[in-house]
């Protein structure tokens, strides 16, 4: 990851932002937006996003809709989390890079901002055990597929990696466009060639596939 010049918050509500504030106390160079239409991330190459997950729309998962649509453009963390509002498990497989909770210490906040502009993970480190243990055995049990399961699997793309989970999550083709920040005409194009490599004929089958093999790709991406 490139060096990070920049630390830039999503700060909706009208307290102030004290993470903000305790970033620039250890020398990181801050900038709070207040509405979403300030942010630019295909011109905040070398930023990081922070999104409060307070106030904000989330899915299922507890995670900001938001966050799902920057991810794939720019490395996001999310802060002032409720623990119960939230699966960390669906954050980091989403390629969220971290969780500031709200409930956190201070000087953990700092060092979880540090270890995440180092380019490091921030989550509980029981959390990563489990999921490592659990890609492990994923990637053991890929010996029992056939030698075309494999290849299919391989030619998946990240983003067709994340368009399946988001068809399979029932969203439909304008969400995802919107989630994605592409056009329905790319979804589209982009679903069919999910289709042409999962051998599947409709979203039914693509369901049925994504069942099979979807824990496996969701961990490997």
């Amino acid at each position: 990851m490139s060096k990070i010049d920049e630390l830039v918050f999503l700060h909706q509500v009208a307290a102030p932002c004290h993470l903000a504030i305790l970033a620039e106390s250890i020398g990181l160079k801050t900038r709070i937006v207040k509405q979403v239409s300030e942010l630019e991330p295909e011109r905040d190459n070398n930023c990081f996003y922070l999104i409060e997950q307070e106030g904000a729309a989330l899915d299922s998962k507890g995670i900001p809709l938001l966050a799902s649509r920057l991810v794939p453009h720019v490395p996001v963390a999310l802060y002032q989390v409720n623990r119960e509002k939230l699966e960390p498990e669906s954050a980091l497989l989403l390629g969220i890079r971290g969780l500031l909770y709200a409930d956190q210490r201070m000087d953990l906040l700092l060092t979880g901002l540090r270890k995440m502009v180092a380019d490091e993970l921030w989550y509980d480190r029981t959390l990563i055990s489990k999921m490592f243990r659990q890609l492990v055995s994923r990637l053991d049990s890929t010996k029992d597929y056939s030698q075309d399961t494999v290849a299919m699997l391989q030619m998946l793309t990240k983003r067709e990696r994340t368009i399946i989970q988001l068809v399979s999550s029932g969203a439909r083709n304008k969400e995802i466009a919107h989630r994605l920040c592409i056009s329905e005409h790319t979804v589209k194009a982009h679903i069919s060639s999910i289709f042409r490599k999962t051998q599947s004929r409709n979203r039914v089958e693509l369901l049925r596939w994504a069942q099979t093999y979807q824990s496996h790709f969701e961990l490997c991406s």
